[in-house]
């Protein structure tokens, strides 16, 4: 099992990203799949959830309205569509999945909204 983040970089506020997480060694569409972020001496916090469905969402309060979490199964892919980028939001961003109940963590990418 794998997972790889991409599509991190630095933004100014107010601007927009979209993260990817390419996975291997399974099928996402069997599974839900989260978005995590850590900021700088907090701890990781959830961010928002695809189900297996593809079609249940759920997100952290201070993200609904700006981010968007879907996948393509054709390219076993999450994404997270982030728009109306804050300040707040700068972190390191993972995707999580959990298989057979043992967790999967991607190395992370890093986003930075500076102006």
């Amino acid at each position: 099992v794998q997972l790889v983040e991409s599509g991190g970089g630095l933004v100014q506020p107010g601007g927009s990203l979209r993260l990817s997480c390419a996975a291997s060694g399974f099928t996402i569409s069997s599974y839900a799949m989260r978005w995590y972020r850590q900021a700088p001496g907090k701890e990781r916090e959830w961010v928002a959830t695809i189900g297996s469905d593809g079609a249940t969402t759920y997100y952290k309060d201070s993200v609904k309205g700006r981010f968007t979490i879907s996948r393509d199964t054709a390219k076993n892919t999450v994404y997270l569509q982030m728009s109306s980028l804050k300040f707040d939001d700068t972190a390191v961003y993972y995707c999580k999945a959990v298989l057979v109940g043992s967790p999967y963590w991607g190395p992370g990418i890093q986003v930075t909204v500076s102006s």
